[in-house]
């Protein structure tokens, strides 16, 4: 079983398991118009976002595929959540997971969610035993896309009108790392206690 010492700090930031408190800073985040975009849920959807948050609690550590990590993003002077990844392991047999993340559009620009969306990755690959990691978002959502290729991840495919979402035909990007490419991108890892 994979579950990390909590809070994972960053440079920046700490990540660590959601709590019934950050409901309202994940309620502001998601019930924004230009967050919720591309997105499942919609923005006045208050029932919705209740029951996805409700449903990430408790969701701390992986243990076998089928499982999220689900982590809020905090600065680590303080204040409310500005951001979550989750990190899903998709199978065993084929070692592969994928990458989430969202993040206030005013901490936006400045590298924190590409920060902690690299921590994600880095449990995947290096905690986990992942080979491949996937990230997708809809093709419009340029923010996301960039995200993705500044962690080294390639584009390898664009799905046209794959999905319906919110009355309309959404294309979607797929990225793609594998461990490999994570790990030369990488610095190693400092032994525990070091």
């Amino acid at each position: 079983m994979v579950e990390p010492s909590y809070p994972i700090e960053t440079e920046r930031l700490l990540l660590r398991p959601l709590t019934a408190a950050d409901l309202d800073d994940l309620m502001a985040l998601h019930s924004r118009e230009d967050v919720a975009r591309y997105l499942y849920l919609e923005a006045g959807d208050t029932a919705a976002i209740r029951d996805s948050f409700e449903s990430k609690l408790g969701d701390t550590s992986l243990e076998d595929e089928g499982e999220r990590l689900s982590l809020a993003a905090v600065r680590r002077e303080g204040g409310p959540v500005i951001g979550e990844v989750t990190l899903w392991w998709r199978s065993r047999k084929h070692a592969s997971g994928e990458v989430g993340f969202v993040f206030h559009p005013d901490h936006g620009g400045s590298g924190l969610a590409t920060e902690a969306a690299a921590v994600m990755l880095d449990i995947g690959f290096r905690d986990v035993g992942l080979h491949r990691i996937i990230g997708r978002c809809d093709a419009r959502n340029e923010p996301s896309a960039r995200l993705m290729e500044r962690l080294g991840m390639r584009c390898e495919a664009r799905l046209l009108e794959n999905e319906w979402v919110k009355g309309e035909w959404t294309d979607e990007l797929s990225y793609a790392i594998l461990d490999r490419e994570w790990n030369g991108l990488r610095p190693p890892r400092a032994p525990d206690g070091a």
